[in-house]
């Protein structure tokens, strides 16, 4: 059964184009719908008609700073939740983010699982959360994949190992589909693992 993500939609403002491919896979591969920028001075105009929830702001960019983005993003859109992304974080620009109503920051180099923390904490906060089921759906597919890795496997060694195929593990994987019993049974003795050990810390 297919499982329906909210459709939240990301921007990432960044001058460093590296770290908006990273990061814009990382979100995708969460079931987000993110698109990236490098250019500050034209974060305006795509917001007016973007229609985002959630913008990730690099605060030291070259033409433009986030703070001043910030205030242009404030002209046009009051409630869309901002997320600072720095590598310099000072009271000063804390007091100024807050008073522009930022919602969070991330601080450079970033921790993929703060990230992702700060990231539910924003979508807890805009009422974008996701459903305890398709958290869960969620957990059972990171785990998987981590435990998969650790073991050297493909999908398609592990398709093999279970008979099911590369495109169901694929999407259990990325919580796509749900998985019934008997194929999270025999994805745990692919693994190696109980069953229960799948569910991760949830």
């Amino acid at each position: 059964m297919a499982i329906e993500l909210p459709a939240v939609k990301i921007l990432i403002v960044d001058d460093d184009k590296a770290i908006c491919e990273y990061m814009q896979t990382l979100l995708e591969a969460d079931g987000y719908e993110v698109k990236t920028m490098n250019d500050p001075t034209a974060v305006e105009d795509e917001v007016r008609g973007g229609h985002y929830h959630v913008i990730i702001l690099d605060l030291m960019m070259p033409k433009l700073d986030g703070i001043e983005v910030l205030r242009r993003i404030r002209k046009v859109d009051n409630d869309i939740a901002v997320v600072i992304f720095t590598g310099f974080p000072n009271l000063e620009t804390a007091v100024q983010s807050m008073k522009l109503d930022a919602v969070d920051y991330i601080k450079k180099p970033f921790n993929v699982d703060e990230f992702r923390d700060v990231l539910d904490r924003v979508m807890k906060k805009k009422g974008l959360a996701r459903t305890p089921e398709e958290q869960l759906h969620r957990t059972i597919g990171d785990t998987i994949r981590n435990l998969r890795k650790e073991k050297d496997l493909t999908l398609k060694q592990m398709a093999k190992r279970t008979g099911l195929s590369v495109s169901l593990l694929s999407q259990i994987e990325r919580a796509e589909s749900s998985a019934s019993i008997s194929s999270l049974y025999k994805i745990a003795v692919a693994l190696d693992s109980r069953i229960q050990d799948l569910f991760g810390q949830y």
